[in-house]
């Protein structure tokens, strides 16, 4: 008889946390920051009536704000259901910014440079585009046809494990990390798949992911911000007895 198999939802709630470590510790909780400035203070902190802010000042820098789990990469790839995140734009991002919020591998201050990472992104502006790498296929700033709000909160969503891969027989079709697929929802709170012509194919890759949320610039000086309120991921834990 088949043991059963198990899931679990890891589900992190930002309202209230007025405070990130620079470092993850099991007593402060999973999630650190990278701030890359030489000048300027930008900030990753909690706001009153919202959740965790990466805020950039009006230093003209380089600057790069970064909320991650410290390259501990908790979740295996194989083992992910689903990932989710409620966020916002603080406004129409300067034409030095992008933001990219998703899983990743080891975080890096140039989001194009992460070996791996499924991502929805926005590219100065505030159009989201999504991608994946494994190291081996690479599906770049693919149009999803969402606007990022600075007004509402909004939720997307990246699906590991149900899309599926047919193949021509006698080749078995495949699925988990062949098929990945990106959902989004606009200021009403509906949900619809996106960027469905692509097929997001992360198989070559077996080994970890953290969730991330990273916002920079070039030497500019906008203080552009980017808000999370909420983010999650569900995971199968596998059989056991």
């Amino acid at each position: 008889m088949a043991k059963p198999k198990q899931t679990r939802v890891y589900r992190y709630d930002f309202r209230g946390y007025h405070n990130v470590a620079a470092t993850a510790s099991q007593l402060g909780g999973p999630w650190c920051k990278a701030v890359t400035a030489s000048a300027g203070s930008p900030t990753v902190r909690g706001v009153n009536g919202g959740g965790i802010r990466l805020q950039m000042d009006s230093t003209v820098e380089i600057q790069n704000l970064c909320l991650y789990m410290g390259d501990v990469l908790p979740f295996t790839i194989t083992e992910i259901i689903r990932y989710w995140a409620i966020v916002k734009a603080g406004q129409t991002f300067d034409s030095t910014s992008q933001v990219a919020w998703g899983f990743c591998s080891a975080r890096n201050d140039a989001i194009d440079s992460l070996t791996e990472q499924a991502s929805f992104r926005c590219i100065a502006n505030n159009t989201v585009v999504v991608e994946t790498d494994d190291g081996t296929n690479d599906n770049n700033d693919v149009a999803t046809g969402l606007t990022l709000e600075s007004s509402d909160w909004q939720r997307f969503e990246i699906e590991m494990a149900e899309g599926i891969t047919t193949m021509e027989p006698p080749t078995a079709s495949v699925g988990r990390t062949s098929n990945i697929r990106f959902f989004g929802g606009n200021t009403y709170g509906s949900k619809r798949r996106v960027a469905s012509g692509t097929r997001f194919d992360m198989s070559n890759y077996t080994s970890g992911l953290q969730l991330f949320f990273q916002l920079q610039k070039t030497s500019d000086a906008n203080a552009d911000d980017f808000d999370i309120l909420e983010c999650g991921v569900e995971v199968e834990l596998g059989e056991y007895a």
